[in-house]
């Protein structure tokens, strides 16, 4: 896999914790600002899926019943 430069502005604050983990962990500020950004849109894809999902799932009217529902709040209720 190629890689590619990506400029961008960050506050100070951000920076600054940046450089600490960066520290801390001995990898350089690049690799863990790529990493967090690969989780981010991990977890953003991730969600936009399971979202299209959960249409396709409505469209077709699949929908809990009311006994099944009261039976989830009771259970997770106590």
């Amino acid at each position: 896999m190629g890689s590619a430069v990506l400029t961008l502005r960050i506050n100070t604050d951000t920076k600054d914790k940046l450089d600490k983990l960066a520290y801390a962990t001995h990898r350089s500020k690049s690799f863990l600002a790529a990493e967090a950004i690969n989780r981010y849109l991990e977890i953003e894809a991730w969600q936009i899926s399971e979202i299209e999902l959960a249409l396709v799932e409505a469209d077709a009217g699949d929908f809990a019943s009311d006994a099944q529902v009261a039976l989830l709040a009771t259970k997770y209720a106590s």
